[in-house]
């Protein structure tokens, strides 16, 4: 009877160690849901201000290729051709 006293007094304690475990595994898993998010957060705003930039630095080579720039001026001619073709569109849309 002793024998199996000892051996559920040694289940206890076990038990006990593993429900201890538990909690400090649910609490490091909430901190990383945590930091996953914020993660997410600062991704995202970084996402934002690329593209914001990426869009500044076209706005600046398209105006330098007008201010004389050798620069990209392929590509200003192309963009420009472009808008003409696109006005000249609408221009033959309102016409008929």
């Amino acid at each position: 009877m002793s024998n199996v006293v000892s051996i559920v007094d040694v289940l206890e304690v076990q038990i006990d160690k593993m429900i201890l475990k538990l909690a400090d595994l649910e609490t490091k898993n909430v901190d990383l849901i945590n930091k996953i998010e914020i993660v997410q957060a600062i991704h995202k705003s970084q996402e934002i201000a690329f593209i914001d930039l990426k869009n500044k630095y076209n706005a600046l080579k398209s105006a330098n290729s007008f201010l004389g720039s050798d620069e990209n001026k392929k590509e200003t001619k192309l963009k420009i051709n472009s808008l003409v073709r696109e006005i000249d569109y609408c221009i033959a849309q309102l016409s008929s």
